[in-house]
């Protein structure tokens, strides 16, 4: 894999200069491989949304940079405009930005604002489309007479449509009932096989990050805390809740098994609950 964003000494500071002067980054560092599933964590006010608004240039750095592909996206005008193209951002409740009088037209606003054809238009809409499960038919309709999930998946599509190299969701699935959520979190994936996307997420569901991302990144009191696998983050579980944090449901009943005297480790998947349990059950009987 080959590195396709770098995050370098980021640090934010809000209202400089005032009394409400803020830092919510403060020396934030780390780089993002090409293809890649990372999850973002952290409680309220940690800098998870001040974080990923700096990874495609929606702010500007206090100090540090942010690099794509090697360059700064901050270098001049052009290649900005560029990097909010390749670096896709779905706003968390992104479907209360809907405007258009279609479907197909707002899908459709992305692509246009890029310059493209109106052949290559249609071909990203549809296809984008697809991708998130939106009919032919309802392409056609208003985007205002869809249910909440097929808003949000609308309004995903049109960030889809884009086509960018790396798509960062905030709480993609807040909101929604448990077969919309595994609906959106199937789309998500969909893309990211079909073209060899990165995929950045922040969530606040521990067990969403935990069985989908293949890293994940800590936020608390606007430092970056840890950077690592999900194996190794959960098995600081006392830390993440010392931060408040939640930690997977399975975890916590795996601590609590602990506790009550059971030779067993922290686990943060259903299947590595299964497979630990059998091994338990398979000693216990040749002993």
């Amino acid at each position: 894999m080959s590195t396709i964003l770098e995050v370098r000494n980021l640090t934010h500071t809000y209202s400089t200069g005032t009394p409400f002067e803020h830092k919510a980054l403060d020396q934030v560092s780390f780089c993002v491989e090409r293809g890649e599933f990372i999850g973002i964590i952290g409680h309220t006010g940690s800098g998870k949304s001040t974080l990923i608004q700096h990874l495609n240039g929606l702010l500007r750095p206090t100090d540090g940079a942010v690099l794509l592909d090697g360059k700064d996206i901050w270098s001049d005008k052009q290649f900005t405009r560029q990097a909010r193209f390749r670096v896709g951002l779905v706003f968390q409740y992104p479907e209360y930005q809907l405007f258009e009088e279609s479907v197909y037209k707002d899908i459709a606003f992305g692509p246009k604002n890029m310059g493209l054809d109106k052949a290559e238009i249609d071909r990203r809409v549809r296809e984008a489309a697809g991708f998130v499960g939106i009919t032919e038919e309802q392409l056609e309709v208003s985007p205002f007479d869809l249910s909440g999930g097929q808003k949000r998946r609308v309004a995903i599509a049109g960030v889809i449509a884009m086509e960018p190299e790396v798509l960062i969701l905030d709480e993609p699935t807040a909101g929604l009932d448990p077969a919309s959520r595994q609906d959106i979190l199937d789309n998500i994936q969909r893309y990211r096989r079909a073209k060899n996307a990165t995929i950045i997420m922040v969530s606040h569901s521990m067990n969403d990050v935990a069985r989908l991302t293949e890293r994940l990144l800590v936020m608390n009191g606007s430092h970056l805390a840890m950077d690592a696998a999900p194996t190794e983050v959960f098995a600081r579980a006392q830390e993440l809740l010392d931060m408040g944090l939640d930690i997977p449901d399975v975890t916590q009943v795996f601590l609590r098994l602990q506790q009550m005297g059971l030779d067993v480790q922290p686990v943060y998947t259903i299947e590595q609950a299964v497979h630990t349990l059998q091994k338990l059950k398979e000693g216990n009987a040749h002993a």
